[in-house]
């Protein structure tokens, strides 16, 4: 059974983002992999987070798509250094007995996030506003 044509309502143009919003929405998303590549192991991966928060302070007042994708890339980003923090502390506090637990979920959390990381990319260059799944909503 099909929809009837009535019922289907097209979103208005100011709801679809521009093919510029859409662009910096995915550099939002991707910027995060830069400051990991950056920042790697020397830094910890800690500049994962400086790339969607450089993005989302200087677009957020004059793009609306990417203020909500920079949020959103930034709120995951942190999500994801606590995590790795947690693990970290784990690991101290256990005088390297938790080693155990951190470094398999160190891998499980970092294939997670490349993944979610460029399906949100690809989401928002499509015009879709992403949300990760799992994500403390820090920044509103």
């Amino acid at each position: 059974m099909s929809v009837p044509p009535e019922s289907v309502i097209p979103p208005s143009p100011a709801e679809v983002p521009s093919a510029e919003q859409r662009q910096w929405g995915m550099f939002a998303h991707l910027s995060a992999l830069l400051g990991a590549l950056l920042t790697g192991a020397l830094g910890g991966g800690w500049g994962v987070f400086i790339g969607p928060l450089i993005i989302w302070l200087i677009k957020k007042d004059s793009m609306p798509f990417v203020d909500d994708q920079g949020k959103e890339a930034l709120n995951f980003n942190i999500t994801v250094a606590i995590a790795s923090l947690i693990l970290l502390l784990l690991s101290i506090m256990t005088f390297g007995i938790g080693l155990i637990i951190a470094i398999p979920l160190w891998v499980i959390i970092g294939i997670t996030w490349l993944v979610f990381t460029i399906i949100a990319a690809v989401k928002a260059n499509e015009g879709v506003r992403y949300r990760y799944p799992f994500t403390l909503r820090l920044i509103k």
